[in-house]
């Protein structure tokens, strides 16, 4: 695998991650602002949807590359976990916290799942072609 294939396959699956969060992220302010749900009580289905956007991601980045699944994958999770870790170190002067880190490594491990899963469904269909 090249890397060109390799690095925009990652940045199209952390593009597609990023995407889907802002999606329901403005869905979730909807929701907060127009109704009478607390913010608490979203917090779970936040996490799924967190989940959710990664696995996608993964399975974006794995299909788009067609091989290598779990590198691409892999490599979209961490990026993800750098990123936001970026933003947490230099906006809020903090680091991850235990629970954190460990959120960010279930996320970077269901983005692998994706992207295996992606290259075995997307990649299957263009060698049948």
């Amino acid at each position: 695998m090249d890397t060109r294939r390799l690095s925009s396959s990652v940045f199209v699956g952390l593009g597609v991650v990023y995407v889907v969060a802002a999606l329901f992220s403005l869905i979730f302010s909807l929701i907060l602002k127009f109704s009478s749900v607390q913010e608490g009580q979203l917090s779970l289905i936040i996490t799924v949807i967190s989940f959710i956007s990664l696995f996608i991601g993964g399975f974006v980045a794995g299909g788009r590359g067609k091989e290598k699944g779990w590198l691409l994958g892999g490599l979209t999770g961490i990026l993800y976990t750098v990123i936001n870790f970026l933003f947490q170190f230099f906006g809020y002067d903090s680091v991850f916290n235990m629970e954190q880190t460990i959120y960010y490594i279930c996320f970077t491990l269901t983005a692998v799942m994706g992207g295996i899963l992606g290259v075995n469904m997307m990649g299957n269909r263009s060698r049948q072609a």
